[in-house]
């Protein structure tokens, strides 16, 4: 499915698009596979669902999008993370209104506003959601209203524009995970020796994945120019010419690159074949 950045996942088999930087692009194309589901024999039934978070909302594809959905009735189920921050603009700088949901029913979208750190408020959301795009042939807006702990990205610094005294008040006294164990805790469902236990079992199980990961070779040097271009542009084919060129002069007889060449498989020779008539 073309090439990604490394969260950038996606899965044909579970019908997954993969995620796309630009903002809010998602959003009309969502709009356009409803449509198309509710026309297509034997999808009827099936719902394409949408996440974005706030600041995908304040994108001019977000109106169109939604404003497609609610006109053409496709069944499409729209569901905003209002994390309080679009990477470091506070939703307060956003929007004047009340937050997300409060576009919906301007729209004509049947919309619900829920804790978006409360587990179960958000699956019996959804749920409901879920049924009723997929038997009245309509769009729902879910608006999960929580907070982004984490930087943005490894670019971002968040300190810069938020203190540290609110992310870890936020992390105490409204962390999900905390809450959600304390729930079935106090029920008698959980308790601390089975959480315990499950995060030493799940901390050795991702530390032997890293180790089988690490011992694998890296893919193959002229991989990275497929799957980025339907047929390779001329630009890319002189960048892999270059790169082939400089391979085979430097490649074998300069240690520091023999070093890091031996770490991908077939060790760079997968270039040769595009050295130029002029180089070889």
């Amino acid at each position: 499915m073309a090439r990604q950045m490394p969260i950038h996942f996606g899965s044909t088999a579970h019908h997954f698009h993969t995620i796309s930087s630009p903002l809010a692009t998602q959003i009309p194309q969502a709009a356009g596979s409803g449509y198309a589901l509710k026309r297509t024999k034997g999808r009827e039934d099936d719902v394409a669902v949408c996440f974005f978070g706030e600041g995908a909302a304040s994108e001019g594809d977000a109106h169109a999008g939604m404003n497609m959905a609610a006109t053409l009735k496709c069944p499409v189920l729209f569901i905003v993370r209002n994390n309080g921050f679009a990477i470091s603009t506070p939703s307060s700088e956003q929007y004047a209104s009340d937050g997300i949901a409060a576009r919906g029913p301007a729209y004509g979208i049947s919309t619900i506003r829920v804790d978006g750190n409360d587990v179960l408020a958000v699956r019996s959301a959804v749920r409901h959601a879920r049924r009723v795009a997929a038997t009245e042939k309509r769009p729902f807006l879910i608006e999960c209203m929580t907070y982004r702990v984490g930087h943005h990205s490894t670019s971002d610094d968040s300190s810069a524009y938020r203190s540290k005294q609110d992310v870890d008040d936020w992390k105490r006294k409204d962390n999900p995970l905390h809450r959600f164990r304390h729930f079935i805790q106090q029920r008698g469902w959980w308790d601390d020796a089975q959480d315990e236990a499950v995060r030493l079992d799940y901390r050795k199980r991702i530390i032997r994945a890293l180790e089988v990961a690490e011992k694998k070779k890296r893919p193959s040097l002229s991989s990275i120019f497929d799957d980025t271009y339907d047929a390779v542009p001329q630009n890319l084919k002189e960048q892999r010419e270059d790169l082939a060129r400089l391979l085979d002069k430097y490649g074998k007889g300069y240690e520091p690159w023999a070093k890091e060449l031996a770490k991908y498989e077939q060790e760079g020779n997968d270039m040769r074949p595009y050295l130029t008539p002029e180089d070889k």
